[in-house]
């Protein structure tokens, strides 16, 4: 049996999604490359961008009220992802535990100043 989630991502302000290095591989590009009906080459130009060496090729940002940036694929009113169907691996994979810690800190913050809206930012 499945271990039981305790963070409910429709709930939080995407944290996650302004991580600096979201990585993407070769099946996530030609996933982005289906989903937007471009070529992989394409794809990879316009959504990513030089990572690292453990990292080599990541999402772009844009800029974000919360976060400095963000995914370029966070909506930023509704801090949904606007490609949920041809989000890459780590997006799919995350968090690999039950829990979250920054949906707790969220919930936690949002208690404390009794606004169930609170978003903690990161300026």
């Amino acid at each position: 049996m499945a271990k039981k989630k305790l963070y409910d991502c429709l709930k939080c302000s995407a944290y996650c999604c302004s991580y600096t290095h979201i990585p993407t591989n070769k099946t996530d590009i030609k996933r982005l490359a289906k989903y937007f009906e471009l070529s992989p080459d394409q794809a990879e130009k316009k959504y990513t961008k030089k990572g690292d060496k453990e990292n080599p090729r990541v999402l772009r940002h844009t800029d974000d009220e919360h976060f400095v940036t963000s995914c370029m694929f966070l909506d930023k009113d509704t801090r949904n992802c606007t490609i949920y169907e041809a989000r890459p691996k780590i997006c799919r994979e995350f968090p690999t535990q039950k829990r979250c810690g920054y949906y707790e800190f969220l919930i936690w913050e949002r208690e404390v100043q009794d606004d169930p809206e609170w978003v903690a930012t990161t300026d």
